[in-house]
């Protein structure tokens, strides 16, 4: 029986990077997208509790088939499992996102949302994101990587509680622009923070409103080992992304609070 991939992701279904991945990786089992029907960008691990969700087919061919759902990332993955899966998948993707996903921006990501809830149903799981926001973004350098890491995966696993955190450089936003990619970086996230988050703007009609903006800074620039340095020197930045988030460093001094 060939392998079964479950893709979602936050842009919608009918975002070029979702297709783009499912024409990547189709030859490689039985593609079941299902997918939100519109933009869901920053919705994490969110799912909807307050509304009711409805799944639409949008489109079935040999080995593959489209659906979307109005809900978010992890409600299409929910959704997915719960009614449209004959089986349970071998391998759950998300993306390719339309813009990166590095650093703290795992936090927020929806694409991560999709990993995260395949991951928490012990399957294992990769987040693919690009670095270019482009609604036409060129994907085809990705091609060769997305492959070889999704039948990687697919042969040999990942450890339970581990997903993975994949992102792709924009080649030609470097002060010497690249033809290629440097390589592969299997890397930590990024201590970074965001600033400047939220611009006030003004209705004609005499009322305020806001933005959800912001500024990305990378608070350790000089770091080697991290997936934003890996990004901005050419290199795809992949960081194994743990489930369980106990700081367990911590667990020794917080005893005397048994005491």
């Amino acid at each position: 029986m060939r392998p079964l991939i479950l893709i979602s992701n936050d842009d919608g279904y009918e975002a070029k990077g979702i297709n783009e991945l499912i024409g990547m990786v189709r030859d490689m089992g039985d593609v079941l997208v299902c997918a939100p029907d519109g933009a869901r960008s920053g919705m994490s691990c969110a799912f909807t509790a307050t509304a009711p969700l409805t799944l639409t087919l949008r489109r079935r061919e040999s080995g593959v088939e489209v659906w979307s759902c109005n809900g978010t990332p992890t409600d299409c993955v929910k959704m997915a499992l719960a009614e449209l899966c004959d089986r349970k998948p071998d391998l759950v993707l998300g993306g390719i996102n339309h813009g990166d996903n590095a650093s703290v921006n795992t936090h927020y990501s929806g694409t991560m949302g999709v990993v995260m809830e395949g991951c928490m149903k012990y399957i294992p799981s990769v987040a693919y994101s690009l670095c270019d926001h482009r609604a036409d973004a060129d994907f085809e350098p990705l091609r060769p990587y997305v492959r070889r890491m999704t039948k990687w995966v697919l042969d040999r696993g990942l450890p339970q509680g581990v997903c993975l955190n994949v992102n792709f450089p924009l080649l030609t936003a470097h002060r010497s622009p690249l033809t290629s990619y440097k390589g592969v970086r299997v890397c930590r996230m990024a201590k970074g923070t965001w600033g400047n988050e939220v611009t006030r703007c003004h209705h004609p009609r005499g009322y305020d409103y806001w933005w959800m903006v912001g500024h990305y800074q990378n608070d350790e620039p000089e770091a080697e080992d991290n997936d934003r340095w890996a990004l901005d020197h050419g290199y795809v930045a992949v960081t194994p992304t743990h489930i369980d988030v106990t700081a367990y460093e911590a667990m020794e001094e917080l005893k005397e609070l048994e005491k």
